[in-house]
């Protein structure tokens, strides 16, 4: 059943909002003055965790309730029409990353902190009373009052208009939704520049952060606005662009409308020792969260059921922007690494989400954040509406969307609408199969009767219910074929025919847009297989990412895939080393750690990368190119894990040149160098000196790196000391739980460690980081590392009564599955998979 929605109840037009900050008292208390519309007599606003101590309609005091059990406020208006409802209230400042809220840090040794603030998806309730949904748009004007001390800096979405008697008053907001206000304050550092058009860019960080790491965003921020207005065709509506990072943050970003707000690791970076692909991370969150300056804050999703429509398109536009502005990064690979393989990967699993889901109560909505399917697959949708519209008419289309729906609120349809426009193509037939159907096809190809054919079937990894769900294919083939596949079955013609006017093997989902996998009969994959080194990396790509999808829904075997690894295994484009790498680690989970399987399968491993580390070394070398940078992190890896003795002799050597000095060894090897060093020359004194080296420094990629080999650890004792370190906020923040939590859990020395602390630790961790969107990826963290019978089992004993938590529920049933299905594969494969491990050594 539908739960009522405030908006039904009063629409509100502007909110004169005053706010006092007590940072000493750990509290703050305000007034919340809104003009609107009262719509009827029992006026609901939304609160969370306040103290309501007054309420006036027009002046006069009126009745009220509130609670948290509805997150509201009960207002006995007594009348409807135009109103000026004022609302005292107080509140706790809290710990949860959520509302405001502060972030700590460390200046030489001292502790401090900076107040933000985080209001999607429905904390701006935490902050101020007001009508909490996307529909209520309305206008801003905020005045801030804290316990202010020489030397800090006030930002919010808009430049500040005055102070008096140390109120800082900010300038009138343009109409625009409450999860989208922000603010903040305290010590900060700063670098600001201006677009051509005239728009205030700005980066800012605590003091704890040096000058020269705001460089990169300031610079990709800049250009990013200045891309956007061309591309977008409507100038960006604010004075300011303000980019801030925040020492504690639970998401990666949030794109509150001129101050965004980002998770340090994702706007800092040091632009002398980063690597290309953290530069390339970095580039895309920014332009990401810039892109929803105007999907998403100009014009708005009308509810969460449409959450997809901000996200999806925001990350297709990321890539698309940083194409433009650094053409020679070849951005769009890392798409087909990242966005098409999780999509590819979380979508085959029978109960995920549709990319377009209802949601009714608010408690839903903060599971509605899929990341592999709403960012994911969304923007894999909007990639296959880009190829077949082209970008002239996507602009046109787009232009008319924001013409139309400015200052507004939006639905999909009204974007298929626009586009339309533009196009002879139904876009909203289209796509509409693929955006409120779960899951994708495998399109199964093969010569029948001297015939080229086609059909269409619905892609499970495990078991899955089929449904005789159908759709409408975009099926980018190179050769002669129809433009989108609708029905279930195709029959393309004389298979000879087709192959000899096309002069080349025939692929379909060429450049790997669309979301399907192809299964090839023998014939057409032999065909194809003659030419696979020659084809172009994404092609590569696809061939050992389907392959892969195959094996793991038992529609191919993975016994078959380890020959074809070899193949690739002197690739120089980076792209094809991931594919390889990722697919080859999907042989680990047949190989028991310290079995004879694991010891061929590391020998394996060492097969394949010994030239390339050979080819590349370990250093870095001036002038080599961005597919050798990219690649040497994947070989080095692959060496290690081969137990390479050369590899592990070098790395050491490198660790103890370096040893007083780890932050200065090149980013493109540290972790490795890191990694080798607690392995296989690991202590407690190790151990506390790489742990010091965290807490001290306040470079997100170095600190990245210590974590990612501190969890290495083989000995039972330091495991122990690290899942001690969980709870103590001073060492392992809340945000990064998860990472540490997931490192000691893939850990096979500190598995059973992780997963004893979560089943002991879970009320603390519920009340810690319970109330953040992200708390259920806690969950899909675990499914990724059980692969036994004995875990599966404990699995349902512990998360079976927690299925009654709205943001778990879908993420526990869908994670038995994926751990249901790895152990009927292991147990289905295993000895034929260690079997051609063990055959491809005697080459």
């Amino acid at each position: 059943m539908a739960v009522k929605r405030f908006y039904e109840t009063f629409h509100p037009d502007h909110y004169d909002l005053y706010i006092d900050v007590d940072r000493a008292a750990r509290s703050f208390s305000g007034t919340s003055t809104i003009h609107g519309e009262i719509q009827e007599e029992t006026v609901l606003v939304h609160q969370k965790y306040m103290t309501i101590s007054k309420v006036t309609v027009d002046g006069k005091e009126v009745p009220f309730t509130f609670g948290d059990d509805f997150e509201g406020i009960k207002i006995e208006a007594g009348k409807t029409g135009e109103a000026v409802i004022a609302i005292d209230y107080s509140a706790p400042l809290t710990d949860t990353m959520m509302g405001i809220y502060p972030s700590y840090y460390q200046v030489d040794g001292v502790k401090k902190e900076l107040i933000g603030t985080q209001f999607e998806t429905t904390f701006a309730r935490e902050a101020f009373p007001c009508v909490d949904e996307p529909e209520a748009k309305a206008t801003f004007s905020l005045a801030l009052k804290f316990d202010e001390h020489e030397g800090e800096t006030v930002l919010a979405n808009m430049p500040e208009d005055r102070v008096e008697n140390g109120v800082h008053y900010f300038k009138e907001t343009v109409r625009m939704s409450s999860y989208l206000v922000a603010f903040a304050f305290g010590e900060m550092r700063s670098l600001t520049t201006h677009t051509k058009s005239g728009v205030l860019i700005g980066v800012y960080s605590t003091q704890a952060h040096t000058e020269k790491e705001l460089t990169f965003s300031l610079d990709i921020a800049k250009r990013a606005i200045e891309f956007y207005e061309d591309f977008y065709q409507t100038p960006y509506p604010l004075p300011q662009s303000l980019q801030l990072a925040l020492p504690d943050f639970s998401a990666g970003a949030m794109e509150n409308w001129g101050l965004v707000t980002y998770r340090e690791a994702y706007l800092l970076l040091d632009p002398d020792n980063t690597t290309l692909e953290m530069k390339k991370l970095v580039a895309t969150v920014v332009t990401h969260e810039l892109a929803h300056q105007w999907f998403g804050d100009l014009v708005t999703m009308e509810w969460w059921d449409n959450l997809w429509l901000n996200e999806s398109f925001a990350n297709m536009m990321e890539y698309l922007s940083v194409d433009h502005l650094e053409p020679n990064w070849h951005i769009w690979e890392m798409f087909q690494t990242s966005e098409a393989a999780a999509a590819l990967t979380r979508d085959a699993t029978d109960g995920v989400q549709s990319v377009h889901v209802e949601v009714n109560d608010p408690a839903e909505i903060d599971a509605l954040f899929d990341g592999a399917i709403v960012y994911a697959k969304g923007s894999r949708m909007l990639v296959m509406v880009r190829s077949l519209l082209g970008d002239e008419a996507l602009r046109k289309g787009l232009k008319r969307y924001f013409d139309e729906h400015k200052f507004g609120n939006a639905a999909g349809d009204d974007l298929w609408d626009a586009l339309s426009t533009a196009t002879d193509l139904n876009i909203g037939e289209i796509m509409h199969t693929w955006l409120d159907q779960p899951g994708y096809p495998v399109v199964n190809a093969f010569v029948e009767d001297g015939h080229l054919k086609l059909t269409q079937k619905q892609f499970f990894i495990g078991e899955g219910k089929e449904v005789g769900r159908k759709w409408e294919i975009p099926l980018n083939a190179n050769f002669k074929a129809p433009k989108i596949m609708s029905d279930v079955e195709l029959d393309l013609g004389d298979y000879q025919a087709l192959r000899a006017e096309a002069g080349h093997a025939l692929r379909l989902n060429v450049g790997n847009n669309s979301h399907f996998i192809v299964k090839y009969d023998q014939t057409l994959m032999d065909d194809i297989m003659k030419e696979a080194k020659d084809l172009d990396p994404v092609s590569q790509l696809q061939l050992l990412q389907d392959l892969r999808l195959l094996a793991e829904g038992k529609q191919a075997s993975y016994a078959d895939v380890v020959p074809v690894l070899e193949l690739f295994k002197n690739s120089e484009s980076h792209i094809v080393n991931d594919a390889l790498y990722t697919t080859a680690a999907k042989l680990r989970q047949f190989a028991p750690a310290g079995s004879e399987a694991d010891k061929n399968l590391r020998a394996l491993y060492n097969d394949l990368s010994k030239d390339q580390v050979a080819r590349l070394g370990w250093l870095p070398k001036a002038g080599e190119s961005d597919e050798d940078i990219q690649t040497r992190p994947y070989v080095l890896s692959a060496s290690l894990y081969g137990r390479n003795a050369d590899s592990e002799k070098q790395a050491h050597e490198i660790y103890v040149e370096y040893a007083d000095k780890l932050a200065e060894l090149s980013a493109d090897i540290r972790p490795y160098v890191l990694i080798n060093e607690v392995e296989n020359y690991g202590s407690s004194e190790l151990t506390d000196k790489l742990i010091g080296l965290y807490q001290a420094t306040s470079d997100p990629s170095f600190k990245m790196d210590l974590e990612a080999a501190i969890v290495k650890s083989k000995d039972e004792g330091e495991l122990k000391k690290i899942v001690s370190w969980f709870k103590n906020a001073e060492i392992v923040k809340p945000q990064d739980l998860r990472g540490w939590f997931s490192g000691v859990l893939s850990n096979p020395a500190g598995e059973q460690l992780a997963w004893d602390w979560i089943r002991d630790e879970w009320a603390w961790l519920e009340k810690t980081v319970g109330g953040d969107m992200e708390f259920a990826t806690f969950i899909t963290v675990i499914s990724r590392v059980f692969k036994t019978q004995e875990r599966y089992d404990e699995y349902n004993a512990f998360f079976t009564d927690k299925e009654s938590n709205m943001l778990l529920n879908r993420e526990i049933k869908m994670d038995r599955k994926v751990i249901a299905n790895r152990v009927d594969l292991i147990a289905s494969e295993q000895a034929d998979v260690n079997a051609a491990v063990a055959a491809a050594l005697q080459k």
